[in-house]
């Protein structure tokens, strides 16, 4: 059936996805040029038990990767240079770059201080070719900046977002919308968004290794094996994904969690595995755009009978006392072994000052 005569015809999507590569860093070899060609990391004092932020592809190299704490990055790469943050200047340099991507669209979502959605679908310049647009931009924060940027275009922000890592440092990718099909049936099931390492795993165990062979699997199924998130995932698969480009983001949680392969049998395994996962939620935190106010930590389990709680109470910074604290609080309820556990702040949209997180 055709469309009435009055009908609009729908506008395709033009996604955009820029990442800054390893943008603390960057800034930093920028200001300093001697720090180029040469491992180098922005983040907290290793005697302090401080966490690397990000940095250069010189120091990972070595397997130096963020949210690692410092003294094992030195050990990986005994010549790596830690470079305290200096986030005021970091947020100086995203706002220029945010202004540059503002000057073609209103619709622009910052995901942290260096990355975000564009969506130029209605953007005039270059004939409207999203292609050319990013082009544009990539060229412009490099001159106008001095820091490089990945982008990733697509119809969609999933697709977008996969494309930005395709040629990373200072690449561009373009997924047109005539081979979304094609390169999504070929992506691994672990670049799915949502997609750990445990649900990979046992993606791979049941024969799924990519999105196309999770094709054949019915909403059912997938629903049977990985309850509401299935749903999800037979979306994915396909390429589809609806959600709109959202300029203004209010954060209400900052969190990480993992999935264990072999549930933690008792309450001081749990307390062994809670320091990575505070060290993981710092640099998370130091890494997203910093205008929120912690009043809520958080602490989550989810025992061996797949039963969930959360513990919280006010908080301002993250605090290992009162961390343990929440855990000793959450496993008491039920004393069974753990197979996920989790740390998390509650956010207002507060202005503060900044928080010393990296030590």
């Amino acid at each position: 059936m055709s469309a009435p005569p009055d009908a609009t015809p729908a506008v395709q999507r033009k996604i955009i996805h820029c990442d800054c590569d390893c943008f603390y860093a960057s800034v930093e070899m920028r200001d300093d040029p001697s720090l180029r060609g040469r491992p180098m990391a922005v983040g907290g004092s290793p005697d302090r038990r401080g966490v690397i932020a990000t940095c250069n592809y010189e120091a990972r190299a070595f397997g130096v990767r963020s949210a690692m704490p410092s003294a094992q990055a030195l050990k990986r790469c005994p010549d790596l240079l830690i470079v305290r943050p200096a986030m005021d200047k970091y947020r100086e340099v995203s706002r220029r770059i945010f202004a540059i991507y503002r000057e073609y669209t209103t619709l622009v979502e910052p995901l942290s201080l260096d990355e975000a959605y564009l969506d130029v679908s209605l953007c005039t310049r270059h004939a409207g070719s999203a292609t050319r647009i990013a082009e544009e931009i990539r060229q412009r924060v490099r001159d106008e900046v001095g820091v490089t940027v990945s982008a990733g275009v697509g119809p969609s922000k999933f697709v977008a977002k996969i494309a930005s890592d395709w040629n990373k440092p200072d690449g561009l990718f373009v997924v047109k919308p005539a081979a979304v099909d094609g390169f999504v049936a070929a992506l691994p099931v672990e670049r799915i968004h949502g997609v750990g390492k445990v649900t990979a795993a046992k993606l791979r165990r049941l024969g799924a290794g990519t999105c196309g062979d999770l094709r054949p699997w019915s909403p059912d199924r997938l629903h049977r094996e990985f309850g509401v998130f299935g749903a999800r995932l037979y979306k994915l698969c396909r390429g589809v994904d609806e959600r709109e480009v959202t300029p203004e983001r209010e954060r209400k949680s900052i969190s990480v969690e993992e999935t264990y392969a072999d549930d933690l049998p008792d309450l001081q395994a749990c307390m062994a595995e809670l320091e990575p996962l505070i060290a993981m939620l710092e640099a998370r935190i130091e890494r997203a755009q910093a205008h929120d106010t912690i009043d809520k930590l958080t602490v989550k389990l989810r025992f061996s009978d797949f039963r969930q709680t959360t513990v919280e109470c006010r908080g301002h910074a993250p605090d290992r006392t009162v961390y343990a604290r929440l855990l000793a609080e959450g496993h008491a309820r039920r004393g069974l072994p753990v197979r996920l556990l989790g740390v998390g702040v509650g956010t207002s949209d507060r202005d503060t000052s900044q928080l010393e997180l990296f030590d």
